[in-house]
């Protein structure tokens, strides 16, 4: 059984984040899609609506787990066996950052490939931050996030909490 992680804040998970999860999913048995915490960022959603709203949205995809995590990434994998990080790749900046990151993981645990996987070209210009932008002013945020949460995420954020 192959196991990879799918990591990220995915503060809210887009679709963009969706199909990254279901082509992994297709390439490896067991996929984790783990909800990270990043220092740099400030969340809209609590780990918990986060890891829910995955849940919500995977719940029909065989081998996908949700997790959440909050040390590094390399020791996460070496406790769940995985084997690689899969990451989606939107633009040139997306993988000078990601490369990074890469690079880190594979010092801090030799045994962990990272994986990254182009975005669906429909997906290219999506991220959390527009999406919570687009919902803050009472904008359609349909075509961005998958249905199941489109209604939790507009009251959410068009309440301003």
């Amino acid at each position: 059984m192959s196991t990879v992680i799918c990591p990220g804040s995915f503060d809210p998970i887009t679709k963009g984040h969706l199909d990254i999860i279901v082509r992994a999913s297709k390439l490896f048995s067991r996929v984790i899609v783990l909800v990270s915490k990043n220092p740099q960022k400030t969340t809209s959603f609590s780990e918990q609506e986060r890891v829910e709203m995955i849940r919500a949205v995977t719940g029909d995809l065989p081998g996908v787990e949700v997790d959440c995590y909050h040390g590094l990434l390399a020791d996460y994998a070496r406790q769940v066996g995985a084997i690689a990080v899969v990451k989606g790749l939107r633009a040139v900046s997306d993988f000078e950052y990601e490369f990074q990151q890469s690079l880190a993981n594979k010092k801090l645990n030799p045994e962990l490939e990272t994986i990254f996987l182009n975005t669906n070209s429909k997906y290219m210009y999506l991220s959390s931050s527009i999406v919570k932008q687009i919902a803050a002013f009472g904008g359609d945020i349909a075509d961005f996030v998958p249905p199941a949460i489109v209604q939790p995420i507009k009251t959410r954020l068009s309440k301003g909490e």
